[in-house]
């Protein structure tokens, strides 16, 4: 019960349905790339992303200062069910849209690229 009630809970704030959304279109953003696209201070951001870790959703990686985030990759299958039916929904949404276009040129910069961060990726 306890996995079901926290994965409701994470789904239930529009910004962290945002972040799914944008995560499933980009694959990688860092927070300095989500909060600017979602119009929220960093602090805020980090706590719904805080939310969407501890329910399963997504996955974070240090990188300097900064922490990148991508949907987890071996969810549960709660999670997995749930980010299956997300990725087909909301796509015509006018909040979901300006999301997405406000991360516009990083849907196509690849990982190893400068996200806006001023972090390199390590991989460099």
């Amino acid at each position: 019960m306890k996995t079901f009630t926290r994965a409701m809970q994470a789904l239930s704030d529009p910004g962290r349905v945002k972040v799914l959304k944008m995560l499933g279109a980009a694959g990688t953003l860092c927070n300095c790339q989500i909060h600017p696209a979602l119009g929220l201070a960093q602090p805020t951001v980090s706590k719904h992303l805080k939310v969407l870790e501890d329910a399963g959703f997504i996955m974070g990686e240090k990188r300097g200062l900064w922490v990148h985030y991508r949907l987890n990759p071996a969810p549960s299958p709660l999670v997995r069910t749930l980010l299956d039916m997300l990725a087909g929904m909301l796509d015509q949404d006018p909040a979901v849209q300006d999301a997405m276009a406000a991360i516009g040129p990083t849907l196509s910069t690849p990982p190893d690229q400068n996200c806006g961060c001023g972090i390199m990726d390590p991989r460099d």
